[in-house]
């Protein structure tokens, strides 16, 4: 299931013996492990218990298992937590088989993975008893969704461009737009106002470096040079100097012009690229704005600048003045 399913599921089934959180996004992981301490461990110096799964190899699962079968001192429940645990299958039917078969009733296993492993490693996934949770990045209307409802509990509405935006400045990052929006709703209390709005946003957050440089291109791709300087000045003020800011802009041609090659579906262009399905669909989308051959040219150009600053023949701020002379006026 995904996480955003994992509330409704405990509301109606109550705790099961096997958890798999699984997936790249912190925030999913560390808020069902939370929630499931507050619902069922009410001393949790006693009965809870962590591993990490680096060191649990061979004989040392044993500890792991030993843990999972112990009783509860105090709470209603045991919770014994493992990350980053990804055991072969002759490790699994050695030591764990008989403990997913038959889990105790009074314990909950918490298993917490940022990926899914390597290929000899066992699919805990698929193994009896076991409730998968996918903690995978969530898209961008579901993220709007959550930041809506968590709005509207507040008391606070935010309609759903503003919500948008909060995303895209955040990139899709859960932890940072759960501590956004908390910031925003507590603007909001202080200030009284009952409505999120795009001035709000814009005033006080700032956008994450990657969605800086999407506007930057944006700007590039309508010929706007007062904003692609206005947002060049703002991206010096916060740590990017001339030889980082060019680098930054290489990656980032780099990765339209691959995108813009390649045919298939968002998610399968992410694959393919080993990216994230949201940078797919916003590369894509972005790529498109330019003319054919014109994001190699830009990339080229980019890239010339970085090597005559590591050559000498410029200086990193002359290197970046002469950058933006070529993409908008053409000059060398």
């Amino acid at each position: 299931m995904k996480y955003v399913e994992f509330k409704k599921f405990t509301d109606e089934n109550g705790a099961r013996p096997i958890y798999l959180f699984e997936g790249e996004e912190v925030y999913f992981r560390e808020k069902g492990e939370a929630m499931l301490k507050a619902l069922y461990v009410q001393e949790p110096t006693l009965d809870y218990v962590s591993f990490d799964g680096a060191t649990l190899k061979g004989d040392k699962i044993k500890a792991l298992v030993d843990a999972a079968r112990s009783f509860p001192f105090i709470s209603q429940k045991r919770l014994v937590k493992v990350t980053e645990f990804y055991p072969t299958d002759k490790d699994f039917d050695s030591y764990l088989k008989p403990l997913f078969d038959n889990p105790p009733t009074d314990n909950i296993l918490l298993i917490i993975n940022g990926s899914k492993g390597k290929k000899d490693t066992a699919a805990l996934a698929k193994k009896p008893n076991v409730t998968y949770v996918d903690c995978s990045r969530a898209d961008e209307e579901t993220i709007k969704k959550w930041i809506y409802v968590t709005c509207k509990r507040a008391g606070v509405y935010a309609d759903g461009i503003t919500c948008g935006k909060l995303a895209s400045y955040c990139v899709l990052d859960m932890s940072r737009i759960a501590m956004e929006t908390e910031k925003l709703l507590g603007y909001c209390a202080a200030t009284d106002k009952q409505r999120l709005t795009d001035e709000i946003v814009d005033g006080l957050v700032y956008p994450d470096s990657e969605y800086k440089l999407y506007e930057l291109a944006n700007a590039l791709a309508r010929k706007n040079y007062s904003e692609y300087m206005k947002i060049i000045k703002e991206l010096s003020t916060r740590g990017f100097n001339e030889t980082s800011l060019l680098s930054s802009l290489a990656s980032y041609f780099k990765g339209l012009y691959e995108v813009s090659l390649c045919r298939g579906s968002d998610k399968e262009v992410a694959a393919t690229l080993g990216i994230k399905e949201y940078a797919a669909k916003k590369n894509r989308e972005q790529a498109a704005k330019f003319g054919k051959g014109e994001l190699l040219a830009l990339y080229s150009d980019v890239y010339q600048a970085i090597s005559d600053i590591k050559c000498g023949a410029l200086t990193p701020p002359s290197a970046l003045k002469a950058v933006t002379a070529k993409l908008f006026f053409k000059k060398s």
